[in-house]
């Protein structure tokens, strides 16, 4: 059994070698091998040098920042390449237990009418959205716990968010999405439903990748039993410009390719509005959604 993780490094450079310590720690499963993908936005020699000094990860280069979706692609394809049976995407601002693979592999990942699985998703310590917390309940704050998409809004949403953990979501359950942070399938999805949409860039690529595999006929579920800690927004920034772009052009995207008429048209008559009522972010955003200007758009080239 071959387990490929792909992780993306961009200028986080302790944050990605945090979790490939934590990943080759998890290299003792009884008949898995398991190989780690670090795709560096970045480009930095001095990275490349350290992660090979400190680890036994595969680094894999990219010519340049060309985002989440794109990223990911290039890990992905090495580690089909390489003949991994099952790949695993994972955030590089997270932290995971010993057991990961473990529990990974005890899951129905091998159930073939199962596409992907994802885990609970903690907020890492310290990275709650919310400060009111007693200290015990700290590291057991959910994050993630299965995911639902609101098709009338073109919104997904966490189940279970700033909730502490108490067992309310025990059990092997069906999710809308699961999240691109730590999202698990064979070679075999891959194969049949291709890679992510690189035009998303970052944001909604999981959600599509998520619908593309539920609509080959596919399950996607949650295994809370796969634990990790996220320390939320380390990339991109909660509210920020990047966030705001690329948010309101991918459900542009999603919406107009995906959704009913009805929805579709609220969707471009909101766009119009906010052409004139938006932020900078989000009139930039509509502009290059109208004129094609996906996959970086503006904001990546900049």
């Amino acid at each position: 059994m071959h387990l490929a993780f792909i992780i993306i490094n961009f200028h986080s450079d302790e944050d990605t070698l945090s979790i490939v310590h934590d990943l080759e720690e998890n290299n003792q499963v009884k008949g898995v091998d398991v190989s780690i993908y670090v795709v560096d936005n970045s480009r930095s020699e001095k990275f490349k040098e350290t992660l090979t000094r400190r680890s036994n990860a595969v680094y894999v280069d990219s010519p340049g920042n060309i985002g989440f979706a794109a990223g990911n692609n290039l890990g992905i394809k090495q580690a089909l390449t390489d003949k991994a049976d099952i790949i695993c995407l994972i955030n590089n601002d997270t932290h995971a237990p010993k057991d990961l693979v473990k529990n990974m592999l005890s899951s129905p990942i091998l159930d073939r009418s199962i596409g992907i699985i994802g885990g609970l998703i903690y907020f890492a310590k310290g990275y709650e959205f919310e400060h009111k917390y007693k200290p015990e309940e700290k590291g057991k704050v959910i994050w993630y716990a299965g995911g639902k998409f609101d098709w009338d809004n073109v919104l997904g949403s966490h189940l279970g968010v700033n909730e502490v953990d108490r067992g309310q979501y025990d059990g092997i359950k069906d999710t809308d999405f699961v999240t691109g942070c730590l999202l698990i399938a064979r070679a075999d999805v891959f194969h049949r439903v291709g890679l992510l949409d690189e035009r998303y860039c970052l944001y909604l690529e999981d959600t599509d990748f998520n619908l593309r595999v539920r609509r080959t006929g596919y399950r996607t579920v949650v295994d809370p039993n796969i634990k990790i800690w996220h320390k939320v927004a380390q990339g991109s920034g909660i509210g920020s410009d990047l966030n705001d772009y690329f948010i309101t052009r991918n459900r542009l995207l999603f919406g107009i390719t995906y959704a009913r008429p009805r929805t579709k048209f609220a969707l471009l008559r909101e766009a119009v509005r906010k052409l004139f009522t938006g932020t900078k972010a989000q009139k930039q955003a509509i502009k290059d959604f109208f004129t094609g200007n996906l996959g970086k758009g503006s904001y990546l080239k900049k």
